[in-house]
């Protein structure tokens, strides 16, 4: 009896794991469309309006936009195949990325979304991977607006604290999230939606806890008023 239960237990794990494994991998590869999508469509939309001339921006201002999303392809190429090898850290300044990366999404979500960024007067530095933290703010901040569904405020708080480090709250006005998930949505191949991020909030824990050993959380979340999560970067 004891041989068949350890047997029955051994096979029951190898499901369990073969399971989680497809798991990551349909989620990984969801990511991967969700990532190379939003600088595809925004490429088509660029292109559509040179052709159309209906854009209010000059053809220079549009051959930027359009080379910084051809750079974003290069950068989800780079991000891919470097999660499963140590980033170097290096010293960066925190305050130049967040701007940076609120001014690339300004333009790349919905027209009835606001993004509003609170940067101290200094800059804040911290010891990481610039890329990487890109990815997760990016990560962070389309969930915010797909949470809204094309109109509300993202607001993005960033402060010094001298006994933990950097920190960085990130608060959307969308749908909210139970109580109950709060820890389940960082969980490999979570997701309320048939398509999308799937991993998103998992690489982004990946890239803060591990990689960076900080912490990411939900800090507070209110269901039809919206959610805040908490970045915190030694």
């Amino acid at each position: 009896m004891i041989t068949f239960f350890l047997v029955i237990t051994y096979f029951a794990i190898r499901v369990s794991r073969k399971a989680d494994q497809n798991r990551i991998w349909v989620g990984l590869s969801k990511e991967t469309a969700h990532q190379l999508g939003t600088p595809i469509s925004s490429l088509m939309g660029w292109m559509e309006c040179l052709r159309a001339d209906a854009s209010k921006m000059s053809v220079p201002e549009v051959a930027v936009e359009m080379e910084h999303d051809v750079m974003r392809l290069a950068d989800v190429t780079s991000r891919f195949y470097k999660i499963g090898t140590r980033p170097v850290l290096v010293q960066i300044n925190l305050s130049s990325l967040i701007d940076s990366v609120a001014d690339y999404m300004r333009r790349r979500v919905s027209s009835g979304i606001v993004i509003e960024v609170n940067l101290p007067e200094s800059n804040v530095c911290v010891h990481g991977s610039a890329e990487l933290l890109r990815w997760m703010l990016e990560n962070l901040m389309k969930n915010a607006a797909d949470a809204m569904e094309g109109s509300g405020k993202i607001t993005i708080d960033l402060r010094h604290d001298g006994k933990t480090g950097a920190v960085i709250e990130i608060t959307d006005t969308g749908k909210g999230i139970p109580l109950k998930k709060w820890k389940s949505i960082f969980q490999a191949g979570y997701t309320t939606k048939g398509r999308g991020w799937g991993l998103g909030l998992t690489l982004a824990r990946r890239i803060v806890v591990q990689y960076h050993r900080g912490s990411i959380a939900v800090v507070s979340s209110e269901i039809g008023r919206g959610t805040t999560f908490r970045i915190i970067l030694p």
